[in-house]
């Protein structure tokens, strides 16, 4: 496995213009000091609660586009992040989105990852396989993407708001599934749903997924 100091070095030679560059890590006392580029607006979770009266279509789903494109490049480098969530993305003063907080991420030759027994994830935000096997893999992160545009077109709603974090495999299990936003088309909301397919092969790639809303975006 690789270690914490390892995996920052290999973060540091990540660069893309949607993920949050990290310049430098402290680590001779604790705590650990982590450095990164500073983004003016903040978390994007409260972001979107702040300017949802100025916001449409088009800019909630140009931030889905910010952050697919970040991920196509982590898949492309075989980068997992395990946490994505619009609470771990951050918003630039020109309001570009970009992906941060690579708390749980790792990095993997085979392109997955397995958790040992009693790890902790985000339950709202992982599919099928991490709630029943704790098994991650670029296509756990797809699923966890689909949640993001969710946040996103609902201006920061709570996945699953009104089951416990108990009751939520549960209801995955069953093939319960959010519901479509109202601001979000049918081709809008048709991009979520293939995040959210129950078996990770027939989920798209970032790649794809990247095309798709490309597509959508040139049609609005």
């Amino acid at each position: 496995m690789v270690s914490f100091i390892d995996m920052c070095l290999l973060y540091r030679k990540l660069s893309h213009e949607n993920l949050v560059q990290l310049y430098g890590v402290c680590t001779k006392q604790r705590p650990i000091f982590i450095i990164t580029e500073y983004l003016s607006n903040g978390c994007l979770l409260s972001y979107l609660k702040d300017a949802r009266s100025h916001m449409g279509p088009g800019d909630l789903l140009s931030m889905c586009g910010d952050v697919c494109a970040a991920m196509n490049y982590l898949e492309s480098k075989q980068f997992l992040h395990r946490d994505l969530a619009a609470r771990n993305c951050l918003v630039a003063e020109d309001g570009t989105v970009k992906v941060s907080d690579f708390g749980l991420s790792r990095y993997v030759l085979d392109d997955e990852y397995t958790s040992s027994l009693g790890s902790k994830f985000p339950v709202r935000w992982s599919p099928p396989e991490v709630l029943l096997y704790s098994k991650f893999s670029s296509k756990s992160d797809v699923w966890s993407f689909g949640i993001l545009m969710w946040e996103v077109f609902t201006f920061g709603k709570m996945p699953y708001e009104r089951f416990g974090n108990s009751e939520i495999v549960d209801q995955i299990i069953k093939g319960v599934r959010l519901y479509r936003p109202q601001l979000a088309t049918e081709k809008v909301y048709g991009v979520m749903v293939s995040c959210w397919e129950e078996i990770a092969d027939d989920r798209p790639t970032f790649r794809n997924l990247q095309a798709a809303i490309l597509e959508i975006m040139e049609e609005l």
